[in-house]
């Protein structure tokens, strides 16, 4: 569509997760009119954050040096250990200061329509984990779809036969939802975490 570099930076973005086509075009023209310090200051970034950022050797979560401030955090409690998907879930755990203990990332989840198998993930790290450290409990923070599901289960029997207590978040209807829209995974899973309304 459009002459030489310009295009090749449209299909740059347009590679990126979540942004399409047109998303593409609108954020390569706003890098057009943008102010050439802003642009400096974002290609600086990105290439700072390519050389820094790698990720923990123990839990493999986004850090800058060998291990992240939350497994360096000594206040955090080592006996809880929660299960995420990618490092971006651990974004959303903390942000409800509910969970004081440590984590661990998988680096996806189980999907054999791609390819991807437990031995595609970082499950060999978290046996090897579970062995070094004592952690009474896992907490399974999948997310609450198919290829979520499918790690938790694969998940769950696995620990269990260590001898570990293993759980899985609950999930179930978002408040605000309509019933319509919710899809069977998630009604399934509301129907399997009722509980008796008091009085």
């Amino acid at each position: 569509m459009y002459e030489g570099v310009v295009q090749d930076l449209i299909d740059e973005l347009g590679r990126l997760p979540g942004v399409g086509p047109k998303s593409a075009q609108r954020i390569a023209f706003h890098l057009l009119q943008a102010d050439p310090a802003d642009v400096r200051r974002l290609t600086e970034v990105l290439t700072v954050v390519r050389e820094k950022v790698r990720f923990c050797e123990t839990c493999f979560n986004v850090a800058e040096a060998q291990q992240c401030r939350i497994c360096l955090d000594p206040r955090r409690d080592v006996r809880l250990l929660c299960v995420v998907e990618e490092p971006k879930d651990i974004v959303a755990m903390e942000r409800t200061r509910e969970f004081h203990g440590r984590y661990h990332v998988l680096g996806g989840a189980i999907s054999p329509i791609d390819g991807i198998g437990p031995d595609d993930l970082k499950i060999t790290e978290l046996v090897r984990r579970l062995g070094a450290e004592p952690v009474d409990e896992v907490i399974l923070a999948t997310n609450p779809n198919l290829n979520g599901e499918a790690t938790a289960t694969y998940l769950s029997r696995l620990l269990r036969s260590m001898g570990i207590t293993v759980s899985r978040l609950a999930s179930g209807l978002p408040v605000g939802g309509d019933l319509e829209y919710a899809d069977e995974v998630t009604l399934g899973r509301a129907f399997e975490g009722r509980r008796v309304v008091d009085a």
